[in-house]
């Protein structure tokens, strides 16, 4: 069974007319719930991570200013979200689904959270809309309890996974790919294991190719044990934020193409959702809602 991190507290609402959509964390499991690709029993929700394993990424004095709420001003302006104690819990609970996600694709071959993918948030600072990085926090958790001994990470997010990059930099147990435009955010980029920077206005072909000559070398020359997923769609030519020129069907045979890989090699991979700011929001939730339905029918 495909299980689905989900919680009414993702939507945790931003002010009036922040551009971050919040919403679509409601949005996407009500569409797979009416159309029938999953069922109530498919979401679960998680609970709060652990302290401890938090700062097993996070520095501890880092994270005891989040808990004390005691960001600065310009600490605040680079997360980039107006910071509060219950954005705190949110993100919190957001690492946990990410992590049990992890376990729940070590049973299954693959789980899904409606969150996450937070790759800017580095082990001392937020950036971009990140606070906790909980993809890399699941990551050390699994190498932790030796439940996988060599991660990939695949970062599809239109953006680089900065954060990520700088936290895994010299990990021989840790792979970390990037796929990203070269002119987008954040203009100062980390170093990946393998950084594919494209150029503006890519189009589904060259993207599609990338992504399946690169996933395939990587999975050959690595030999991951365990694969996280972060599927970002502002890729899609009609993301506000993002510069390529990926169709929306390209953008699900993308899914298809990461999935395929991860089922044909036996690698159990969880996901998580990264970014998705297209002008209508009918459209990031189609997007995410095909990530899903992929999934399901890959795996299931």
């Amino acid at each position: 069974m495909l299980k689905i991190a989900w919680a009414a507290g993702y939507a945790h609402p931003l002010p009036p007319g922040h551009r971050f959509p919040m919403e679509k964390y409601n949005l996407i499991p009500e569409q797979l719930l009416l159309e029938g690709t999953i069922e109530k029993t498919n979401l679960y929700e998680p609970g709060l991570a652990s302290d401890h394993i938090i700062e097993r990424i996070h520095s501890h004095e880092y994270f005891k200013k989040l808990k004390e709420n005691a960001l600065s001003s310009s600490e605040i302006r680079k997360i980039g979200f107006p910071f509060s104690n219950k954005l705190l819990l949110r993100e919190i609970q957001i690492v946990e689904g990410t992590r049990q996600c992890a376990l729940f694709a070590l049973e299954n071959g693959v789980s899904l959270n409606i969150a996450g993918g937070t790759h800017h948030a580095y082990r001392d600072r937020g950036e971009g809309f990140c606070i906790l990085n909980d993809i890399a926090i699941a990551a050390q958790y699994l190498v932790d309890n030796k439940l996988a001994r060599k991660i990939l990470i695949i970062d599809l997010d239109v953006h680089q996974g900065n954060g990520t990059a700088s936290i895994f930099l010299h990990r021989p147990d840790i792979f970390t790919l990037s796929i990203h435009g070269a002119n987008n955010y954040p203009a100062k980029k980390e170093k990946s294991t393998w950084d594919i920077p494209l150029p503006d206005k890519t189009p589904d072909n060259i993207y599609l190719q990338t992504v399946k000559e690169s996933l395939g070398r990587v999975i050959e020359d690595f030999s991951p044990d365990f694969i996280f997923y972060q599927s970002g769609v502002d890729i899609l030519t009609t993301d506000k934020l993002g510069k390529l020129s990926v169709s929306l069907q390209g953008c699900k045979e993308r899914d298809k193409i990461v999935f395929q890989a991860a089922k044909k090699n036996k690698i159990p991979i969880a996901g998580a959702m990264g970014g998705g700011y297209s002008e209508k929001i009918s459209i990031v939730v189609e997007a995410h809602a095909n990530t899903f339905r992929v999934a399901q029918e890959i795996f299931f």
